[in-house]
């Protein structure tokens, strides 16, 4: 069970995309953000606490996706820009199916 944390291929492009449009338009997320997107780009063993603060960053970060520009890579928002730190929709999507096998 503590080998299965790693973030796939998928998470690690969308977190460096972030990284990415973070320092080209000097906007979105949060120093925590940063490191959360460091990890997953390099691929880091995730413990189970740092999963169901992924999940509860998603739940809570959901209504961004709703913004202008959310997912414009031209002028993005700053939403897009964190939501990307923290996985993007691929990180959302395996961050649940970590979060429940932590639950089983």
């Amino acid at each position: 069970m503590a080998g299965d944390h790693v973030p796939p291929v998928a998470v690690a492009r969308q977190a460096e995309k972030g990284l990415t449009l973070r320092e080209k338009f000097k906007r979105g997320g949060t120093q925590i953000g940063v490191a959360r997107a460091r990890d997953l780009k390099n691929r880091i063993h995730l413990s189970p606490d740092t999963i169901k603060r992924m999940s509860s960053y998603f739940s809570r970060h959901k209504v961004d996706k709703r913004a202008k520009n959310f997912g414009d890579d031209d002028n993005p928002s700053a939403g897009y820009i964190a939501w990307l730190l923290w996985g993007g929709d691929a990180g959302r999507d395996w961050v649940e199916k970590q979060k429940e096998k932590l639950e089983t």
